[in-house]
């Protein structure tokens, strides 16, 4: 594995913070720029703050968009990871502070202090990076390779527009402009997070086997394990940690398919779907290189090691 420099884009969020534990467990980590999704700006900049808390680093924390670039949001995801993003724990308020720059601005400058250096990994809404395309058109030249967590790309979505996931559905304006400035990126979508899912056996022996991370995780992961076995969500699904996992090693993927991926917009049903031309019959360029599998034991082996696992 490739010890590349990560940028990460992010709305934590519990399956975000797993994804943060692994990328930190991992690699370097240049920055945490933070947009509203999950739950409220307010919370998920906390969130990232507590995180880098937890595991000592220095990570800088660049507070972002607190809202959608056009329309406001039709739902947020505290029903799932509770009304602060991390279970409702009520977790001291963290000493690591956040910085004054603006996510958007914070992605355009390390991108130019650092051109084609950084991977730049996006786990939430993509609010702060379509903003900071429109800043600066030039900064997709910059970025050395982007994985966004998001999509569901033969329409099994997990909101309440049922072919929509919720990190493109939650701000559909800023997916398009993001997928239609990068030439190329890796999708890995939420039917491949399902897909990937791990038994519960296997979820708790992490918790069981691992240090104060995964003590953490199991206590911010509890409102979320709830509302999973109500809706009869089975398994653990990591889905921040599959693209991280990606991210961290594009060697982990076992079957893509390059495809043109666009964003619906306007549709009374569909707004936020991903409408991938899987037949090439639209004349549009691959611009996404859509992640189908990848090697479960690998996955599993970086998920462990991120929560302390010996």
């Amino acid at each position: 594995m490739n010890r590349l420099p990560l940028l990460i884009d992010t709305d934590p969020g519990v399956d975000d913070a797993l994804a943060i534990l692994m990328a930190h467990a991992h690699t370097d980590v240049t920055a945490l720029t933070v947009a509203a999704g999950n739950v409220g700006l307010g919370h998920t900049v906390r969130n990232a703050r507590t995180l880098v808390d937890l595991i000592g680093a220095t990570t800088p924390v660049f507070a972002g968009c607190p809202s959608p670039l056009v329309r406001a949001p039709e739902e947020d995801a505290a029903f799932v990871h509770g009304e602060d993003g991390f279970g409702d724990v009520g977790f001291p308020e963290p000493a690591h502070k956040a910085q004054a720059e603006h996510a958007a601005l914070a992605l355009i400058r390390l991108t130019q202090e650092r051109p084609n250096e950084l991977t730049l990994v996006a786990l939430g809404p993509l609010t702060n990076l379509a903003l900071a395309v429109r800043l600066d058109p030039t900064l997709p030249a910059r970025v050395k390779r982007l994985v966004i967590m998001g999509g569901a790309v033969t329409g099994h979505g997990n909101t309440g527009k049922i072919p929509a996931e919720f990190n493109i559905g939650f701000d559909p304006e800023a997916a398009h402009v993001v997928f239609e400035a990068f030439p190329m990126f890796d999708l890995v979508d939420w039917e491949a997070t399902v897909r990937h899912a791990f038994p519960d056996a296997t979820y708790d022996g992490w918790l069981a086997g691992g240090d104060k991370r995964a003590e953490f995780f199991g206590k911010i992961f509890a409102t979320a394990q709830r509302f999973n076995a109500e809706h009869e969500r089975t398994g653990f699904i990591a889905a921040d940690a599959l693209a991280m996992a990606v991210a961290l090693d594009p060697e982990i993927i076992t079957r893509a398919e390059t495809r043109h991926v666009a964003i619906e917009l306007d549709g009374r049903l569909t707004r936020g779907a991903t409408v991938v031309d899987w037949q090439n019959r639209l004349g549009g360029t691959p611009n996404a290189r859509v992640v189908l599998e990848v090697n479960q034991d690998k996955f599993e082996a970086m998920i462990a090691r991120a929560l302390g696992v010996a």
